[in-house]
């Protein structure tokens, strides 16, 4: 079977155009070309395919039998074509397939989980594979389509979106541990107070950094556990077993029933927002900008514009 290359196609098509306008001045001005150069294209198309496909007279252009008949084929091939092209369109709008996707703990619980229904509702034919993770894996090694960190965790390689404003850390405590050890009143007071460390996902300590700029101090504190995931610290810190530091936005409601308190509020800090990543800016995986926008869009911030060729 004859192999054709994108120039041949591109004749063919041209061809299918003389036929369908009769004229090749018609066919000229549509392909944005000279007669001549479409005379030209002709002529070399019939004699790398060995048979004549147009009669030419002087008054006009009529297929052969055996251009009439390729016309015939060549026009059902084209429109398969197009239907083709025009029923990725629709994928754009109402993507199907599945997405996978490497997330914080964090991660899943603030920002994804509140539009996991909204989303899947829109687009009933994706499927999200969420891997919920903190420990930084290599997405395109692992076979994710994306990750959520926090943007200063994102490698620099990837494409980042952030997806919430900047992230505002405190520390907080139960009322009763207040009460038995004392309110810190600085950052240095910390050091001797229980407080319950965190393990990032490197194995590294969580540092906690308080205050903003030029004011900002870092504290190596200390305590009776080391967690390595929010959930188990903030339900020590409820229990009273140490000042922890968080998310303020993950303990909002334990800090409005009065089972956590905000300590040194003064000294909230504020950090890189979760962000999403991916390997590249071209042809992103189906659901991924609606994805990216439904977070967006619950967290206030405007919608992510892809170019057309994405």
């Amino acid at each position: 079977m004859q192999a054709f290359d994108r120039a041949t196609l591109a004749d063919l098509n041209v061809f299918l155009t003389i036929v369908r306008r009769g004229s090749m001045a018609k066919a000229a001005i549509e392909h944005g070309v000279s007669t001549s150069a479409l005379s030209h294209r002709m002529r070399k198309l019939e004699a790398q395919l060995g048979v004549r496909l147009l009669n030419r007279t002087s008054r006009s252009i009529t297929p052969t039998e055996a251009g009439g008949v390729l016309a015939v084929q060549l026009e059902a091939g084209f429109q398969t074509i197009g239907d083709a092209v025009r029923s990725l369109e629709r994928h754009r709008h109402f993507p199907v397939g599945r997405l996978r996707l490497n997330v914080l703990r964090d991660a899943a619980r603030l920002v994804l989980g509140p539009v996991l229904r909204r989303y899947l509702d829109e687009f009933p034919d994706m499927h999200l594979d969420v891997s919920v993770d903190d420990h930084l894996v290599d997405i395109v090694a692992q076979g994710f389509d994306a990750g959520i960190r926090y943007g200063d965790r994102v490698p620099q390689d990837m494409v980042g979106v952030a997806l919430t404003k900047a992230a505002r850390w405190v520390v907080v405590a139960a009322p009763e541990l207040i009460v038995r050890t004392g309110r810190p009143e600085e950052p240095k007071d910390l050091l001797a107070l229980p407080c319950v460390q965190m393990r990032v996902g490197d194995n590294s300590n969580f540092p906690w950094e308080l205050g903003n700029g030029a004011a900002m101090v870092q504290v190596d504190v200390r305590g009776p556990l080391t967690a390595n995931e929010t959930e188990h610290a903030v339900d020590a810190a409820i229990r009273g077993v140490g000042f922890t530091y968080c998310l303020e936005r993950r303990v909002r409601a334990e800090v409005a029933t009065g089972a956590l308190e905000i300590v040194l509020p003064e000294w909230a800090s504020e950090g890189a927002p979760f962000t999403i990543y991916y390997p590249s800016r071209r042809q992103l995986p189906p659901g991924l900008r609606q994805l990216i926008n439904a977070i967006r869009d619950a967290e206030n911030l405007p919608p992510l514009i892809v170019p057309r060729d994405e």
